[in-house]
């Protein structure tokens, strides 16, 4: 798996056909967003985790896959000789239990996925289409083997249950490549301040509405005016997939990443509105002599 696994991903990454057919899927479900009216942003924050503070894909995607874990572990327990009639059934009525949990739990897992999935780009997109469509087609196994049971062909459903989680596992793979390699889902607002003196960093003069990019001791920052007299400072990265937040711009109490309009609270750089689901690094600041003053830790 060592040499099968980055060759198969990168011939993945190659498939620059696959651009279309996700641009397209990408449209469809901007619409369909957009057709939420007022609802919106609500239904976006809740679907990338910005209640959570971390993406609630990841999550979902573990409780599916432990609860059709079980459920392939269960079915083969039931197949061992020799076990009692009663047990057996008890074993296979869990079993079917904790599969009707993994489908649910996969649906979820794939709405939100698929609401994370249209902020990628390039490679990272290509790949994560086919994650999709691979725990798609594994979850249509499911489907397929909890009727089954439901209608008597438990030997059947058993098969596809475990058909359906040897596909899962592939899937499985490309997830993890998605963060650990892509670092989708990770928070990439970079280094933190961590020195606790004040330091001056530019004239508040230079200020003009825009963000500006300044450094300290070698991190990366971005000064931002808020109320009159007021300023903010925050990391220079969009916690998201990473964008110059020196590219952004305040919007009524809010700075704005450039690239796929999260939005932060000036005052704490709380996420206001997702895709990202981390806060910006958000540092006291102040004006003392008519310059911008920065200090301390992130919040």
């Amino acid at each position: 798996m060592r040499k099968v696994g980055p060759r198969v991903l990168a011939m993945i990454e190659r498939q620059e056909w696959l651009d279309r057919p996700s641009y397209r899927l990408e449209h469809i479900l901007t619409l369909l967003f957009n057709a939420l009216g007022r609802m919106r942003d609500r239904v976006m924050n809740a679907l990338n985790g910005v209640w959570l503070g971390h993406p609630a894909h990841p999550p979902l995607a573990s409780l599916a896959s432990g609860a059709l874990g079980t459920t392939v572990a269960l079915d083969a327990l039931s197949l061992v000789p020799g076990r009692r009639p009663a047990a057996d059934r008890n074993t296979a009525q869990i079993a079917s239990h904790a599969l009707g949990l993994g489908i649910v739990a996969s649906i979820a897992s794939a709405v939100t996925g698929a609401s994370d999935w249209q902020h990628t780009h390039r490679e990272d997109r290509r790949v994560g289409l086919v994650h999709g469509a691979v725990n798609s087609c594994a979850t249509l196994l499911y489907g397929l083997s909890w009727r089954d049971r439901r209608h008597g062909r438990r030997l059947r459903g058993v098969g596809l249950a475990a058909a359906g989680y040897a596909v899962t596992l592939g899937g499985s793979y490309l997830g993890g490549a998605l963060v650990f390699d892509y670092g989708i889902g990770v928070d990439r607002s970079g280094a933190r301040l961590r020195n606790s003196q004040w330091t001056p960093v530019l004239p508040a003069g230079a200020l003009n509405g825009k963000p500006v990019r300044v450094e300290v001791d070698g991190v990366g920052l971005v000064v931002c005016q808020g109320d009159p007299g007021q300023v903010a400072v925050f990391g220079e990265f969009c916690p998201h997939l990473a964008a110059p937040m020196a590219d952004g711009w305040v919007d009524r109490g809010r700075i704005v990443c450039p690239w796929h309009g999260s939005r932060f609270a000036l005052e704490t750089g709380e996420v206001l509105r997702g895709p990202s689901a981390a806060p910006l690094p958000c540092y006291e600041a102040r004006v003392m002599e008519g310059n911008v003053e920065v200090r301390g830790v992130a919040n």
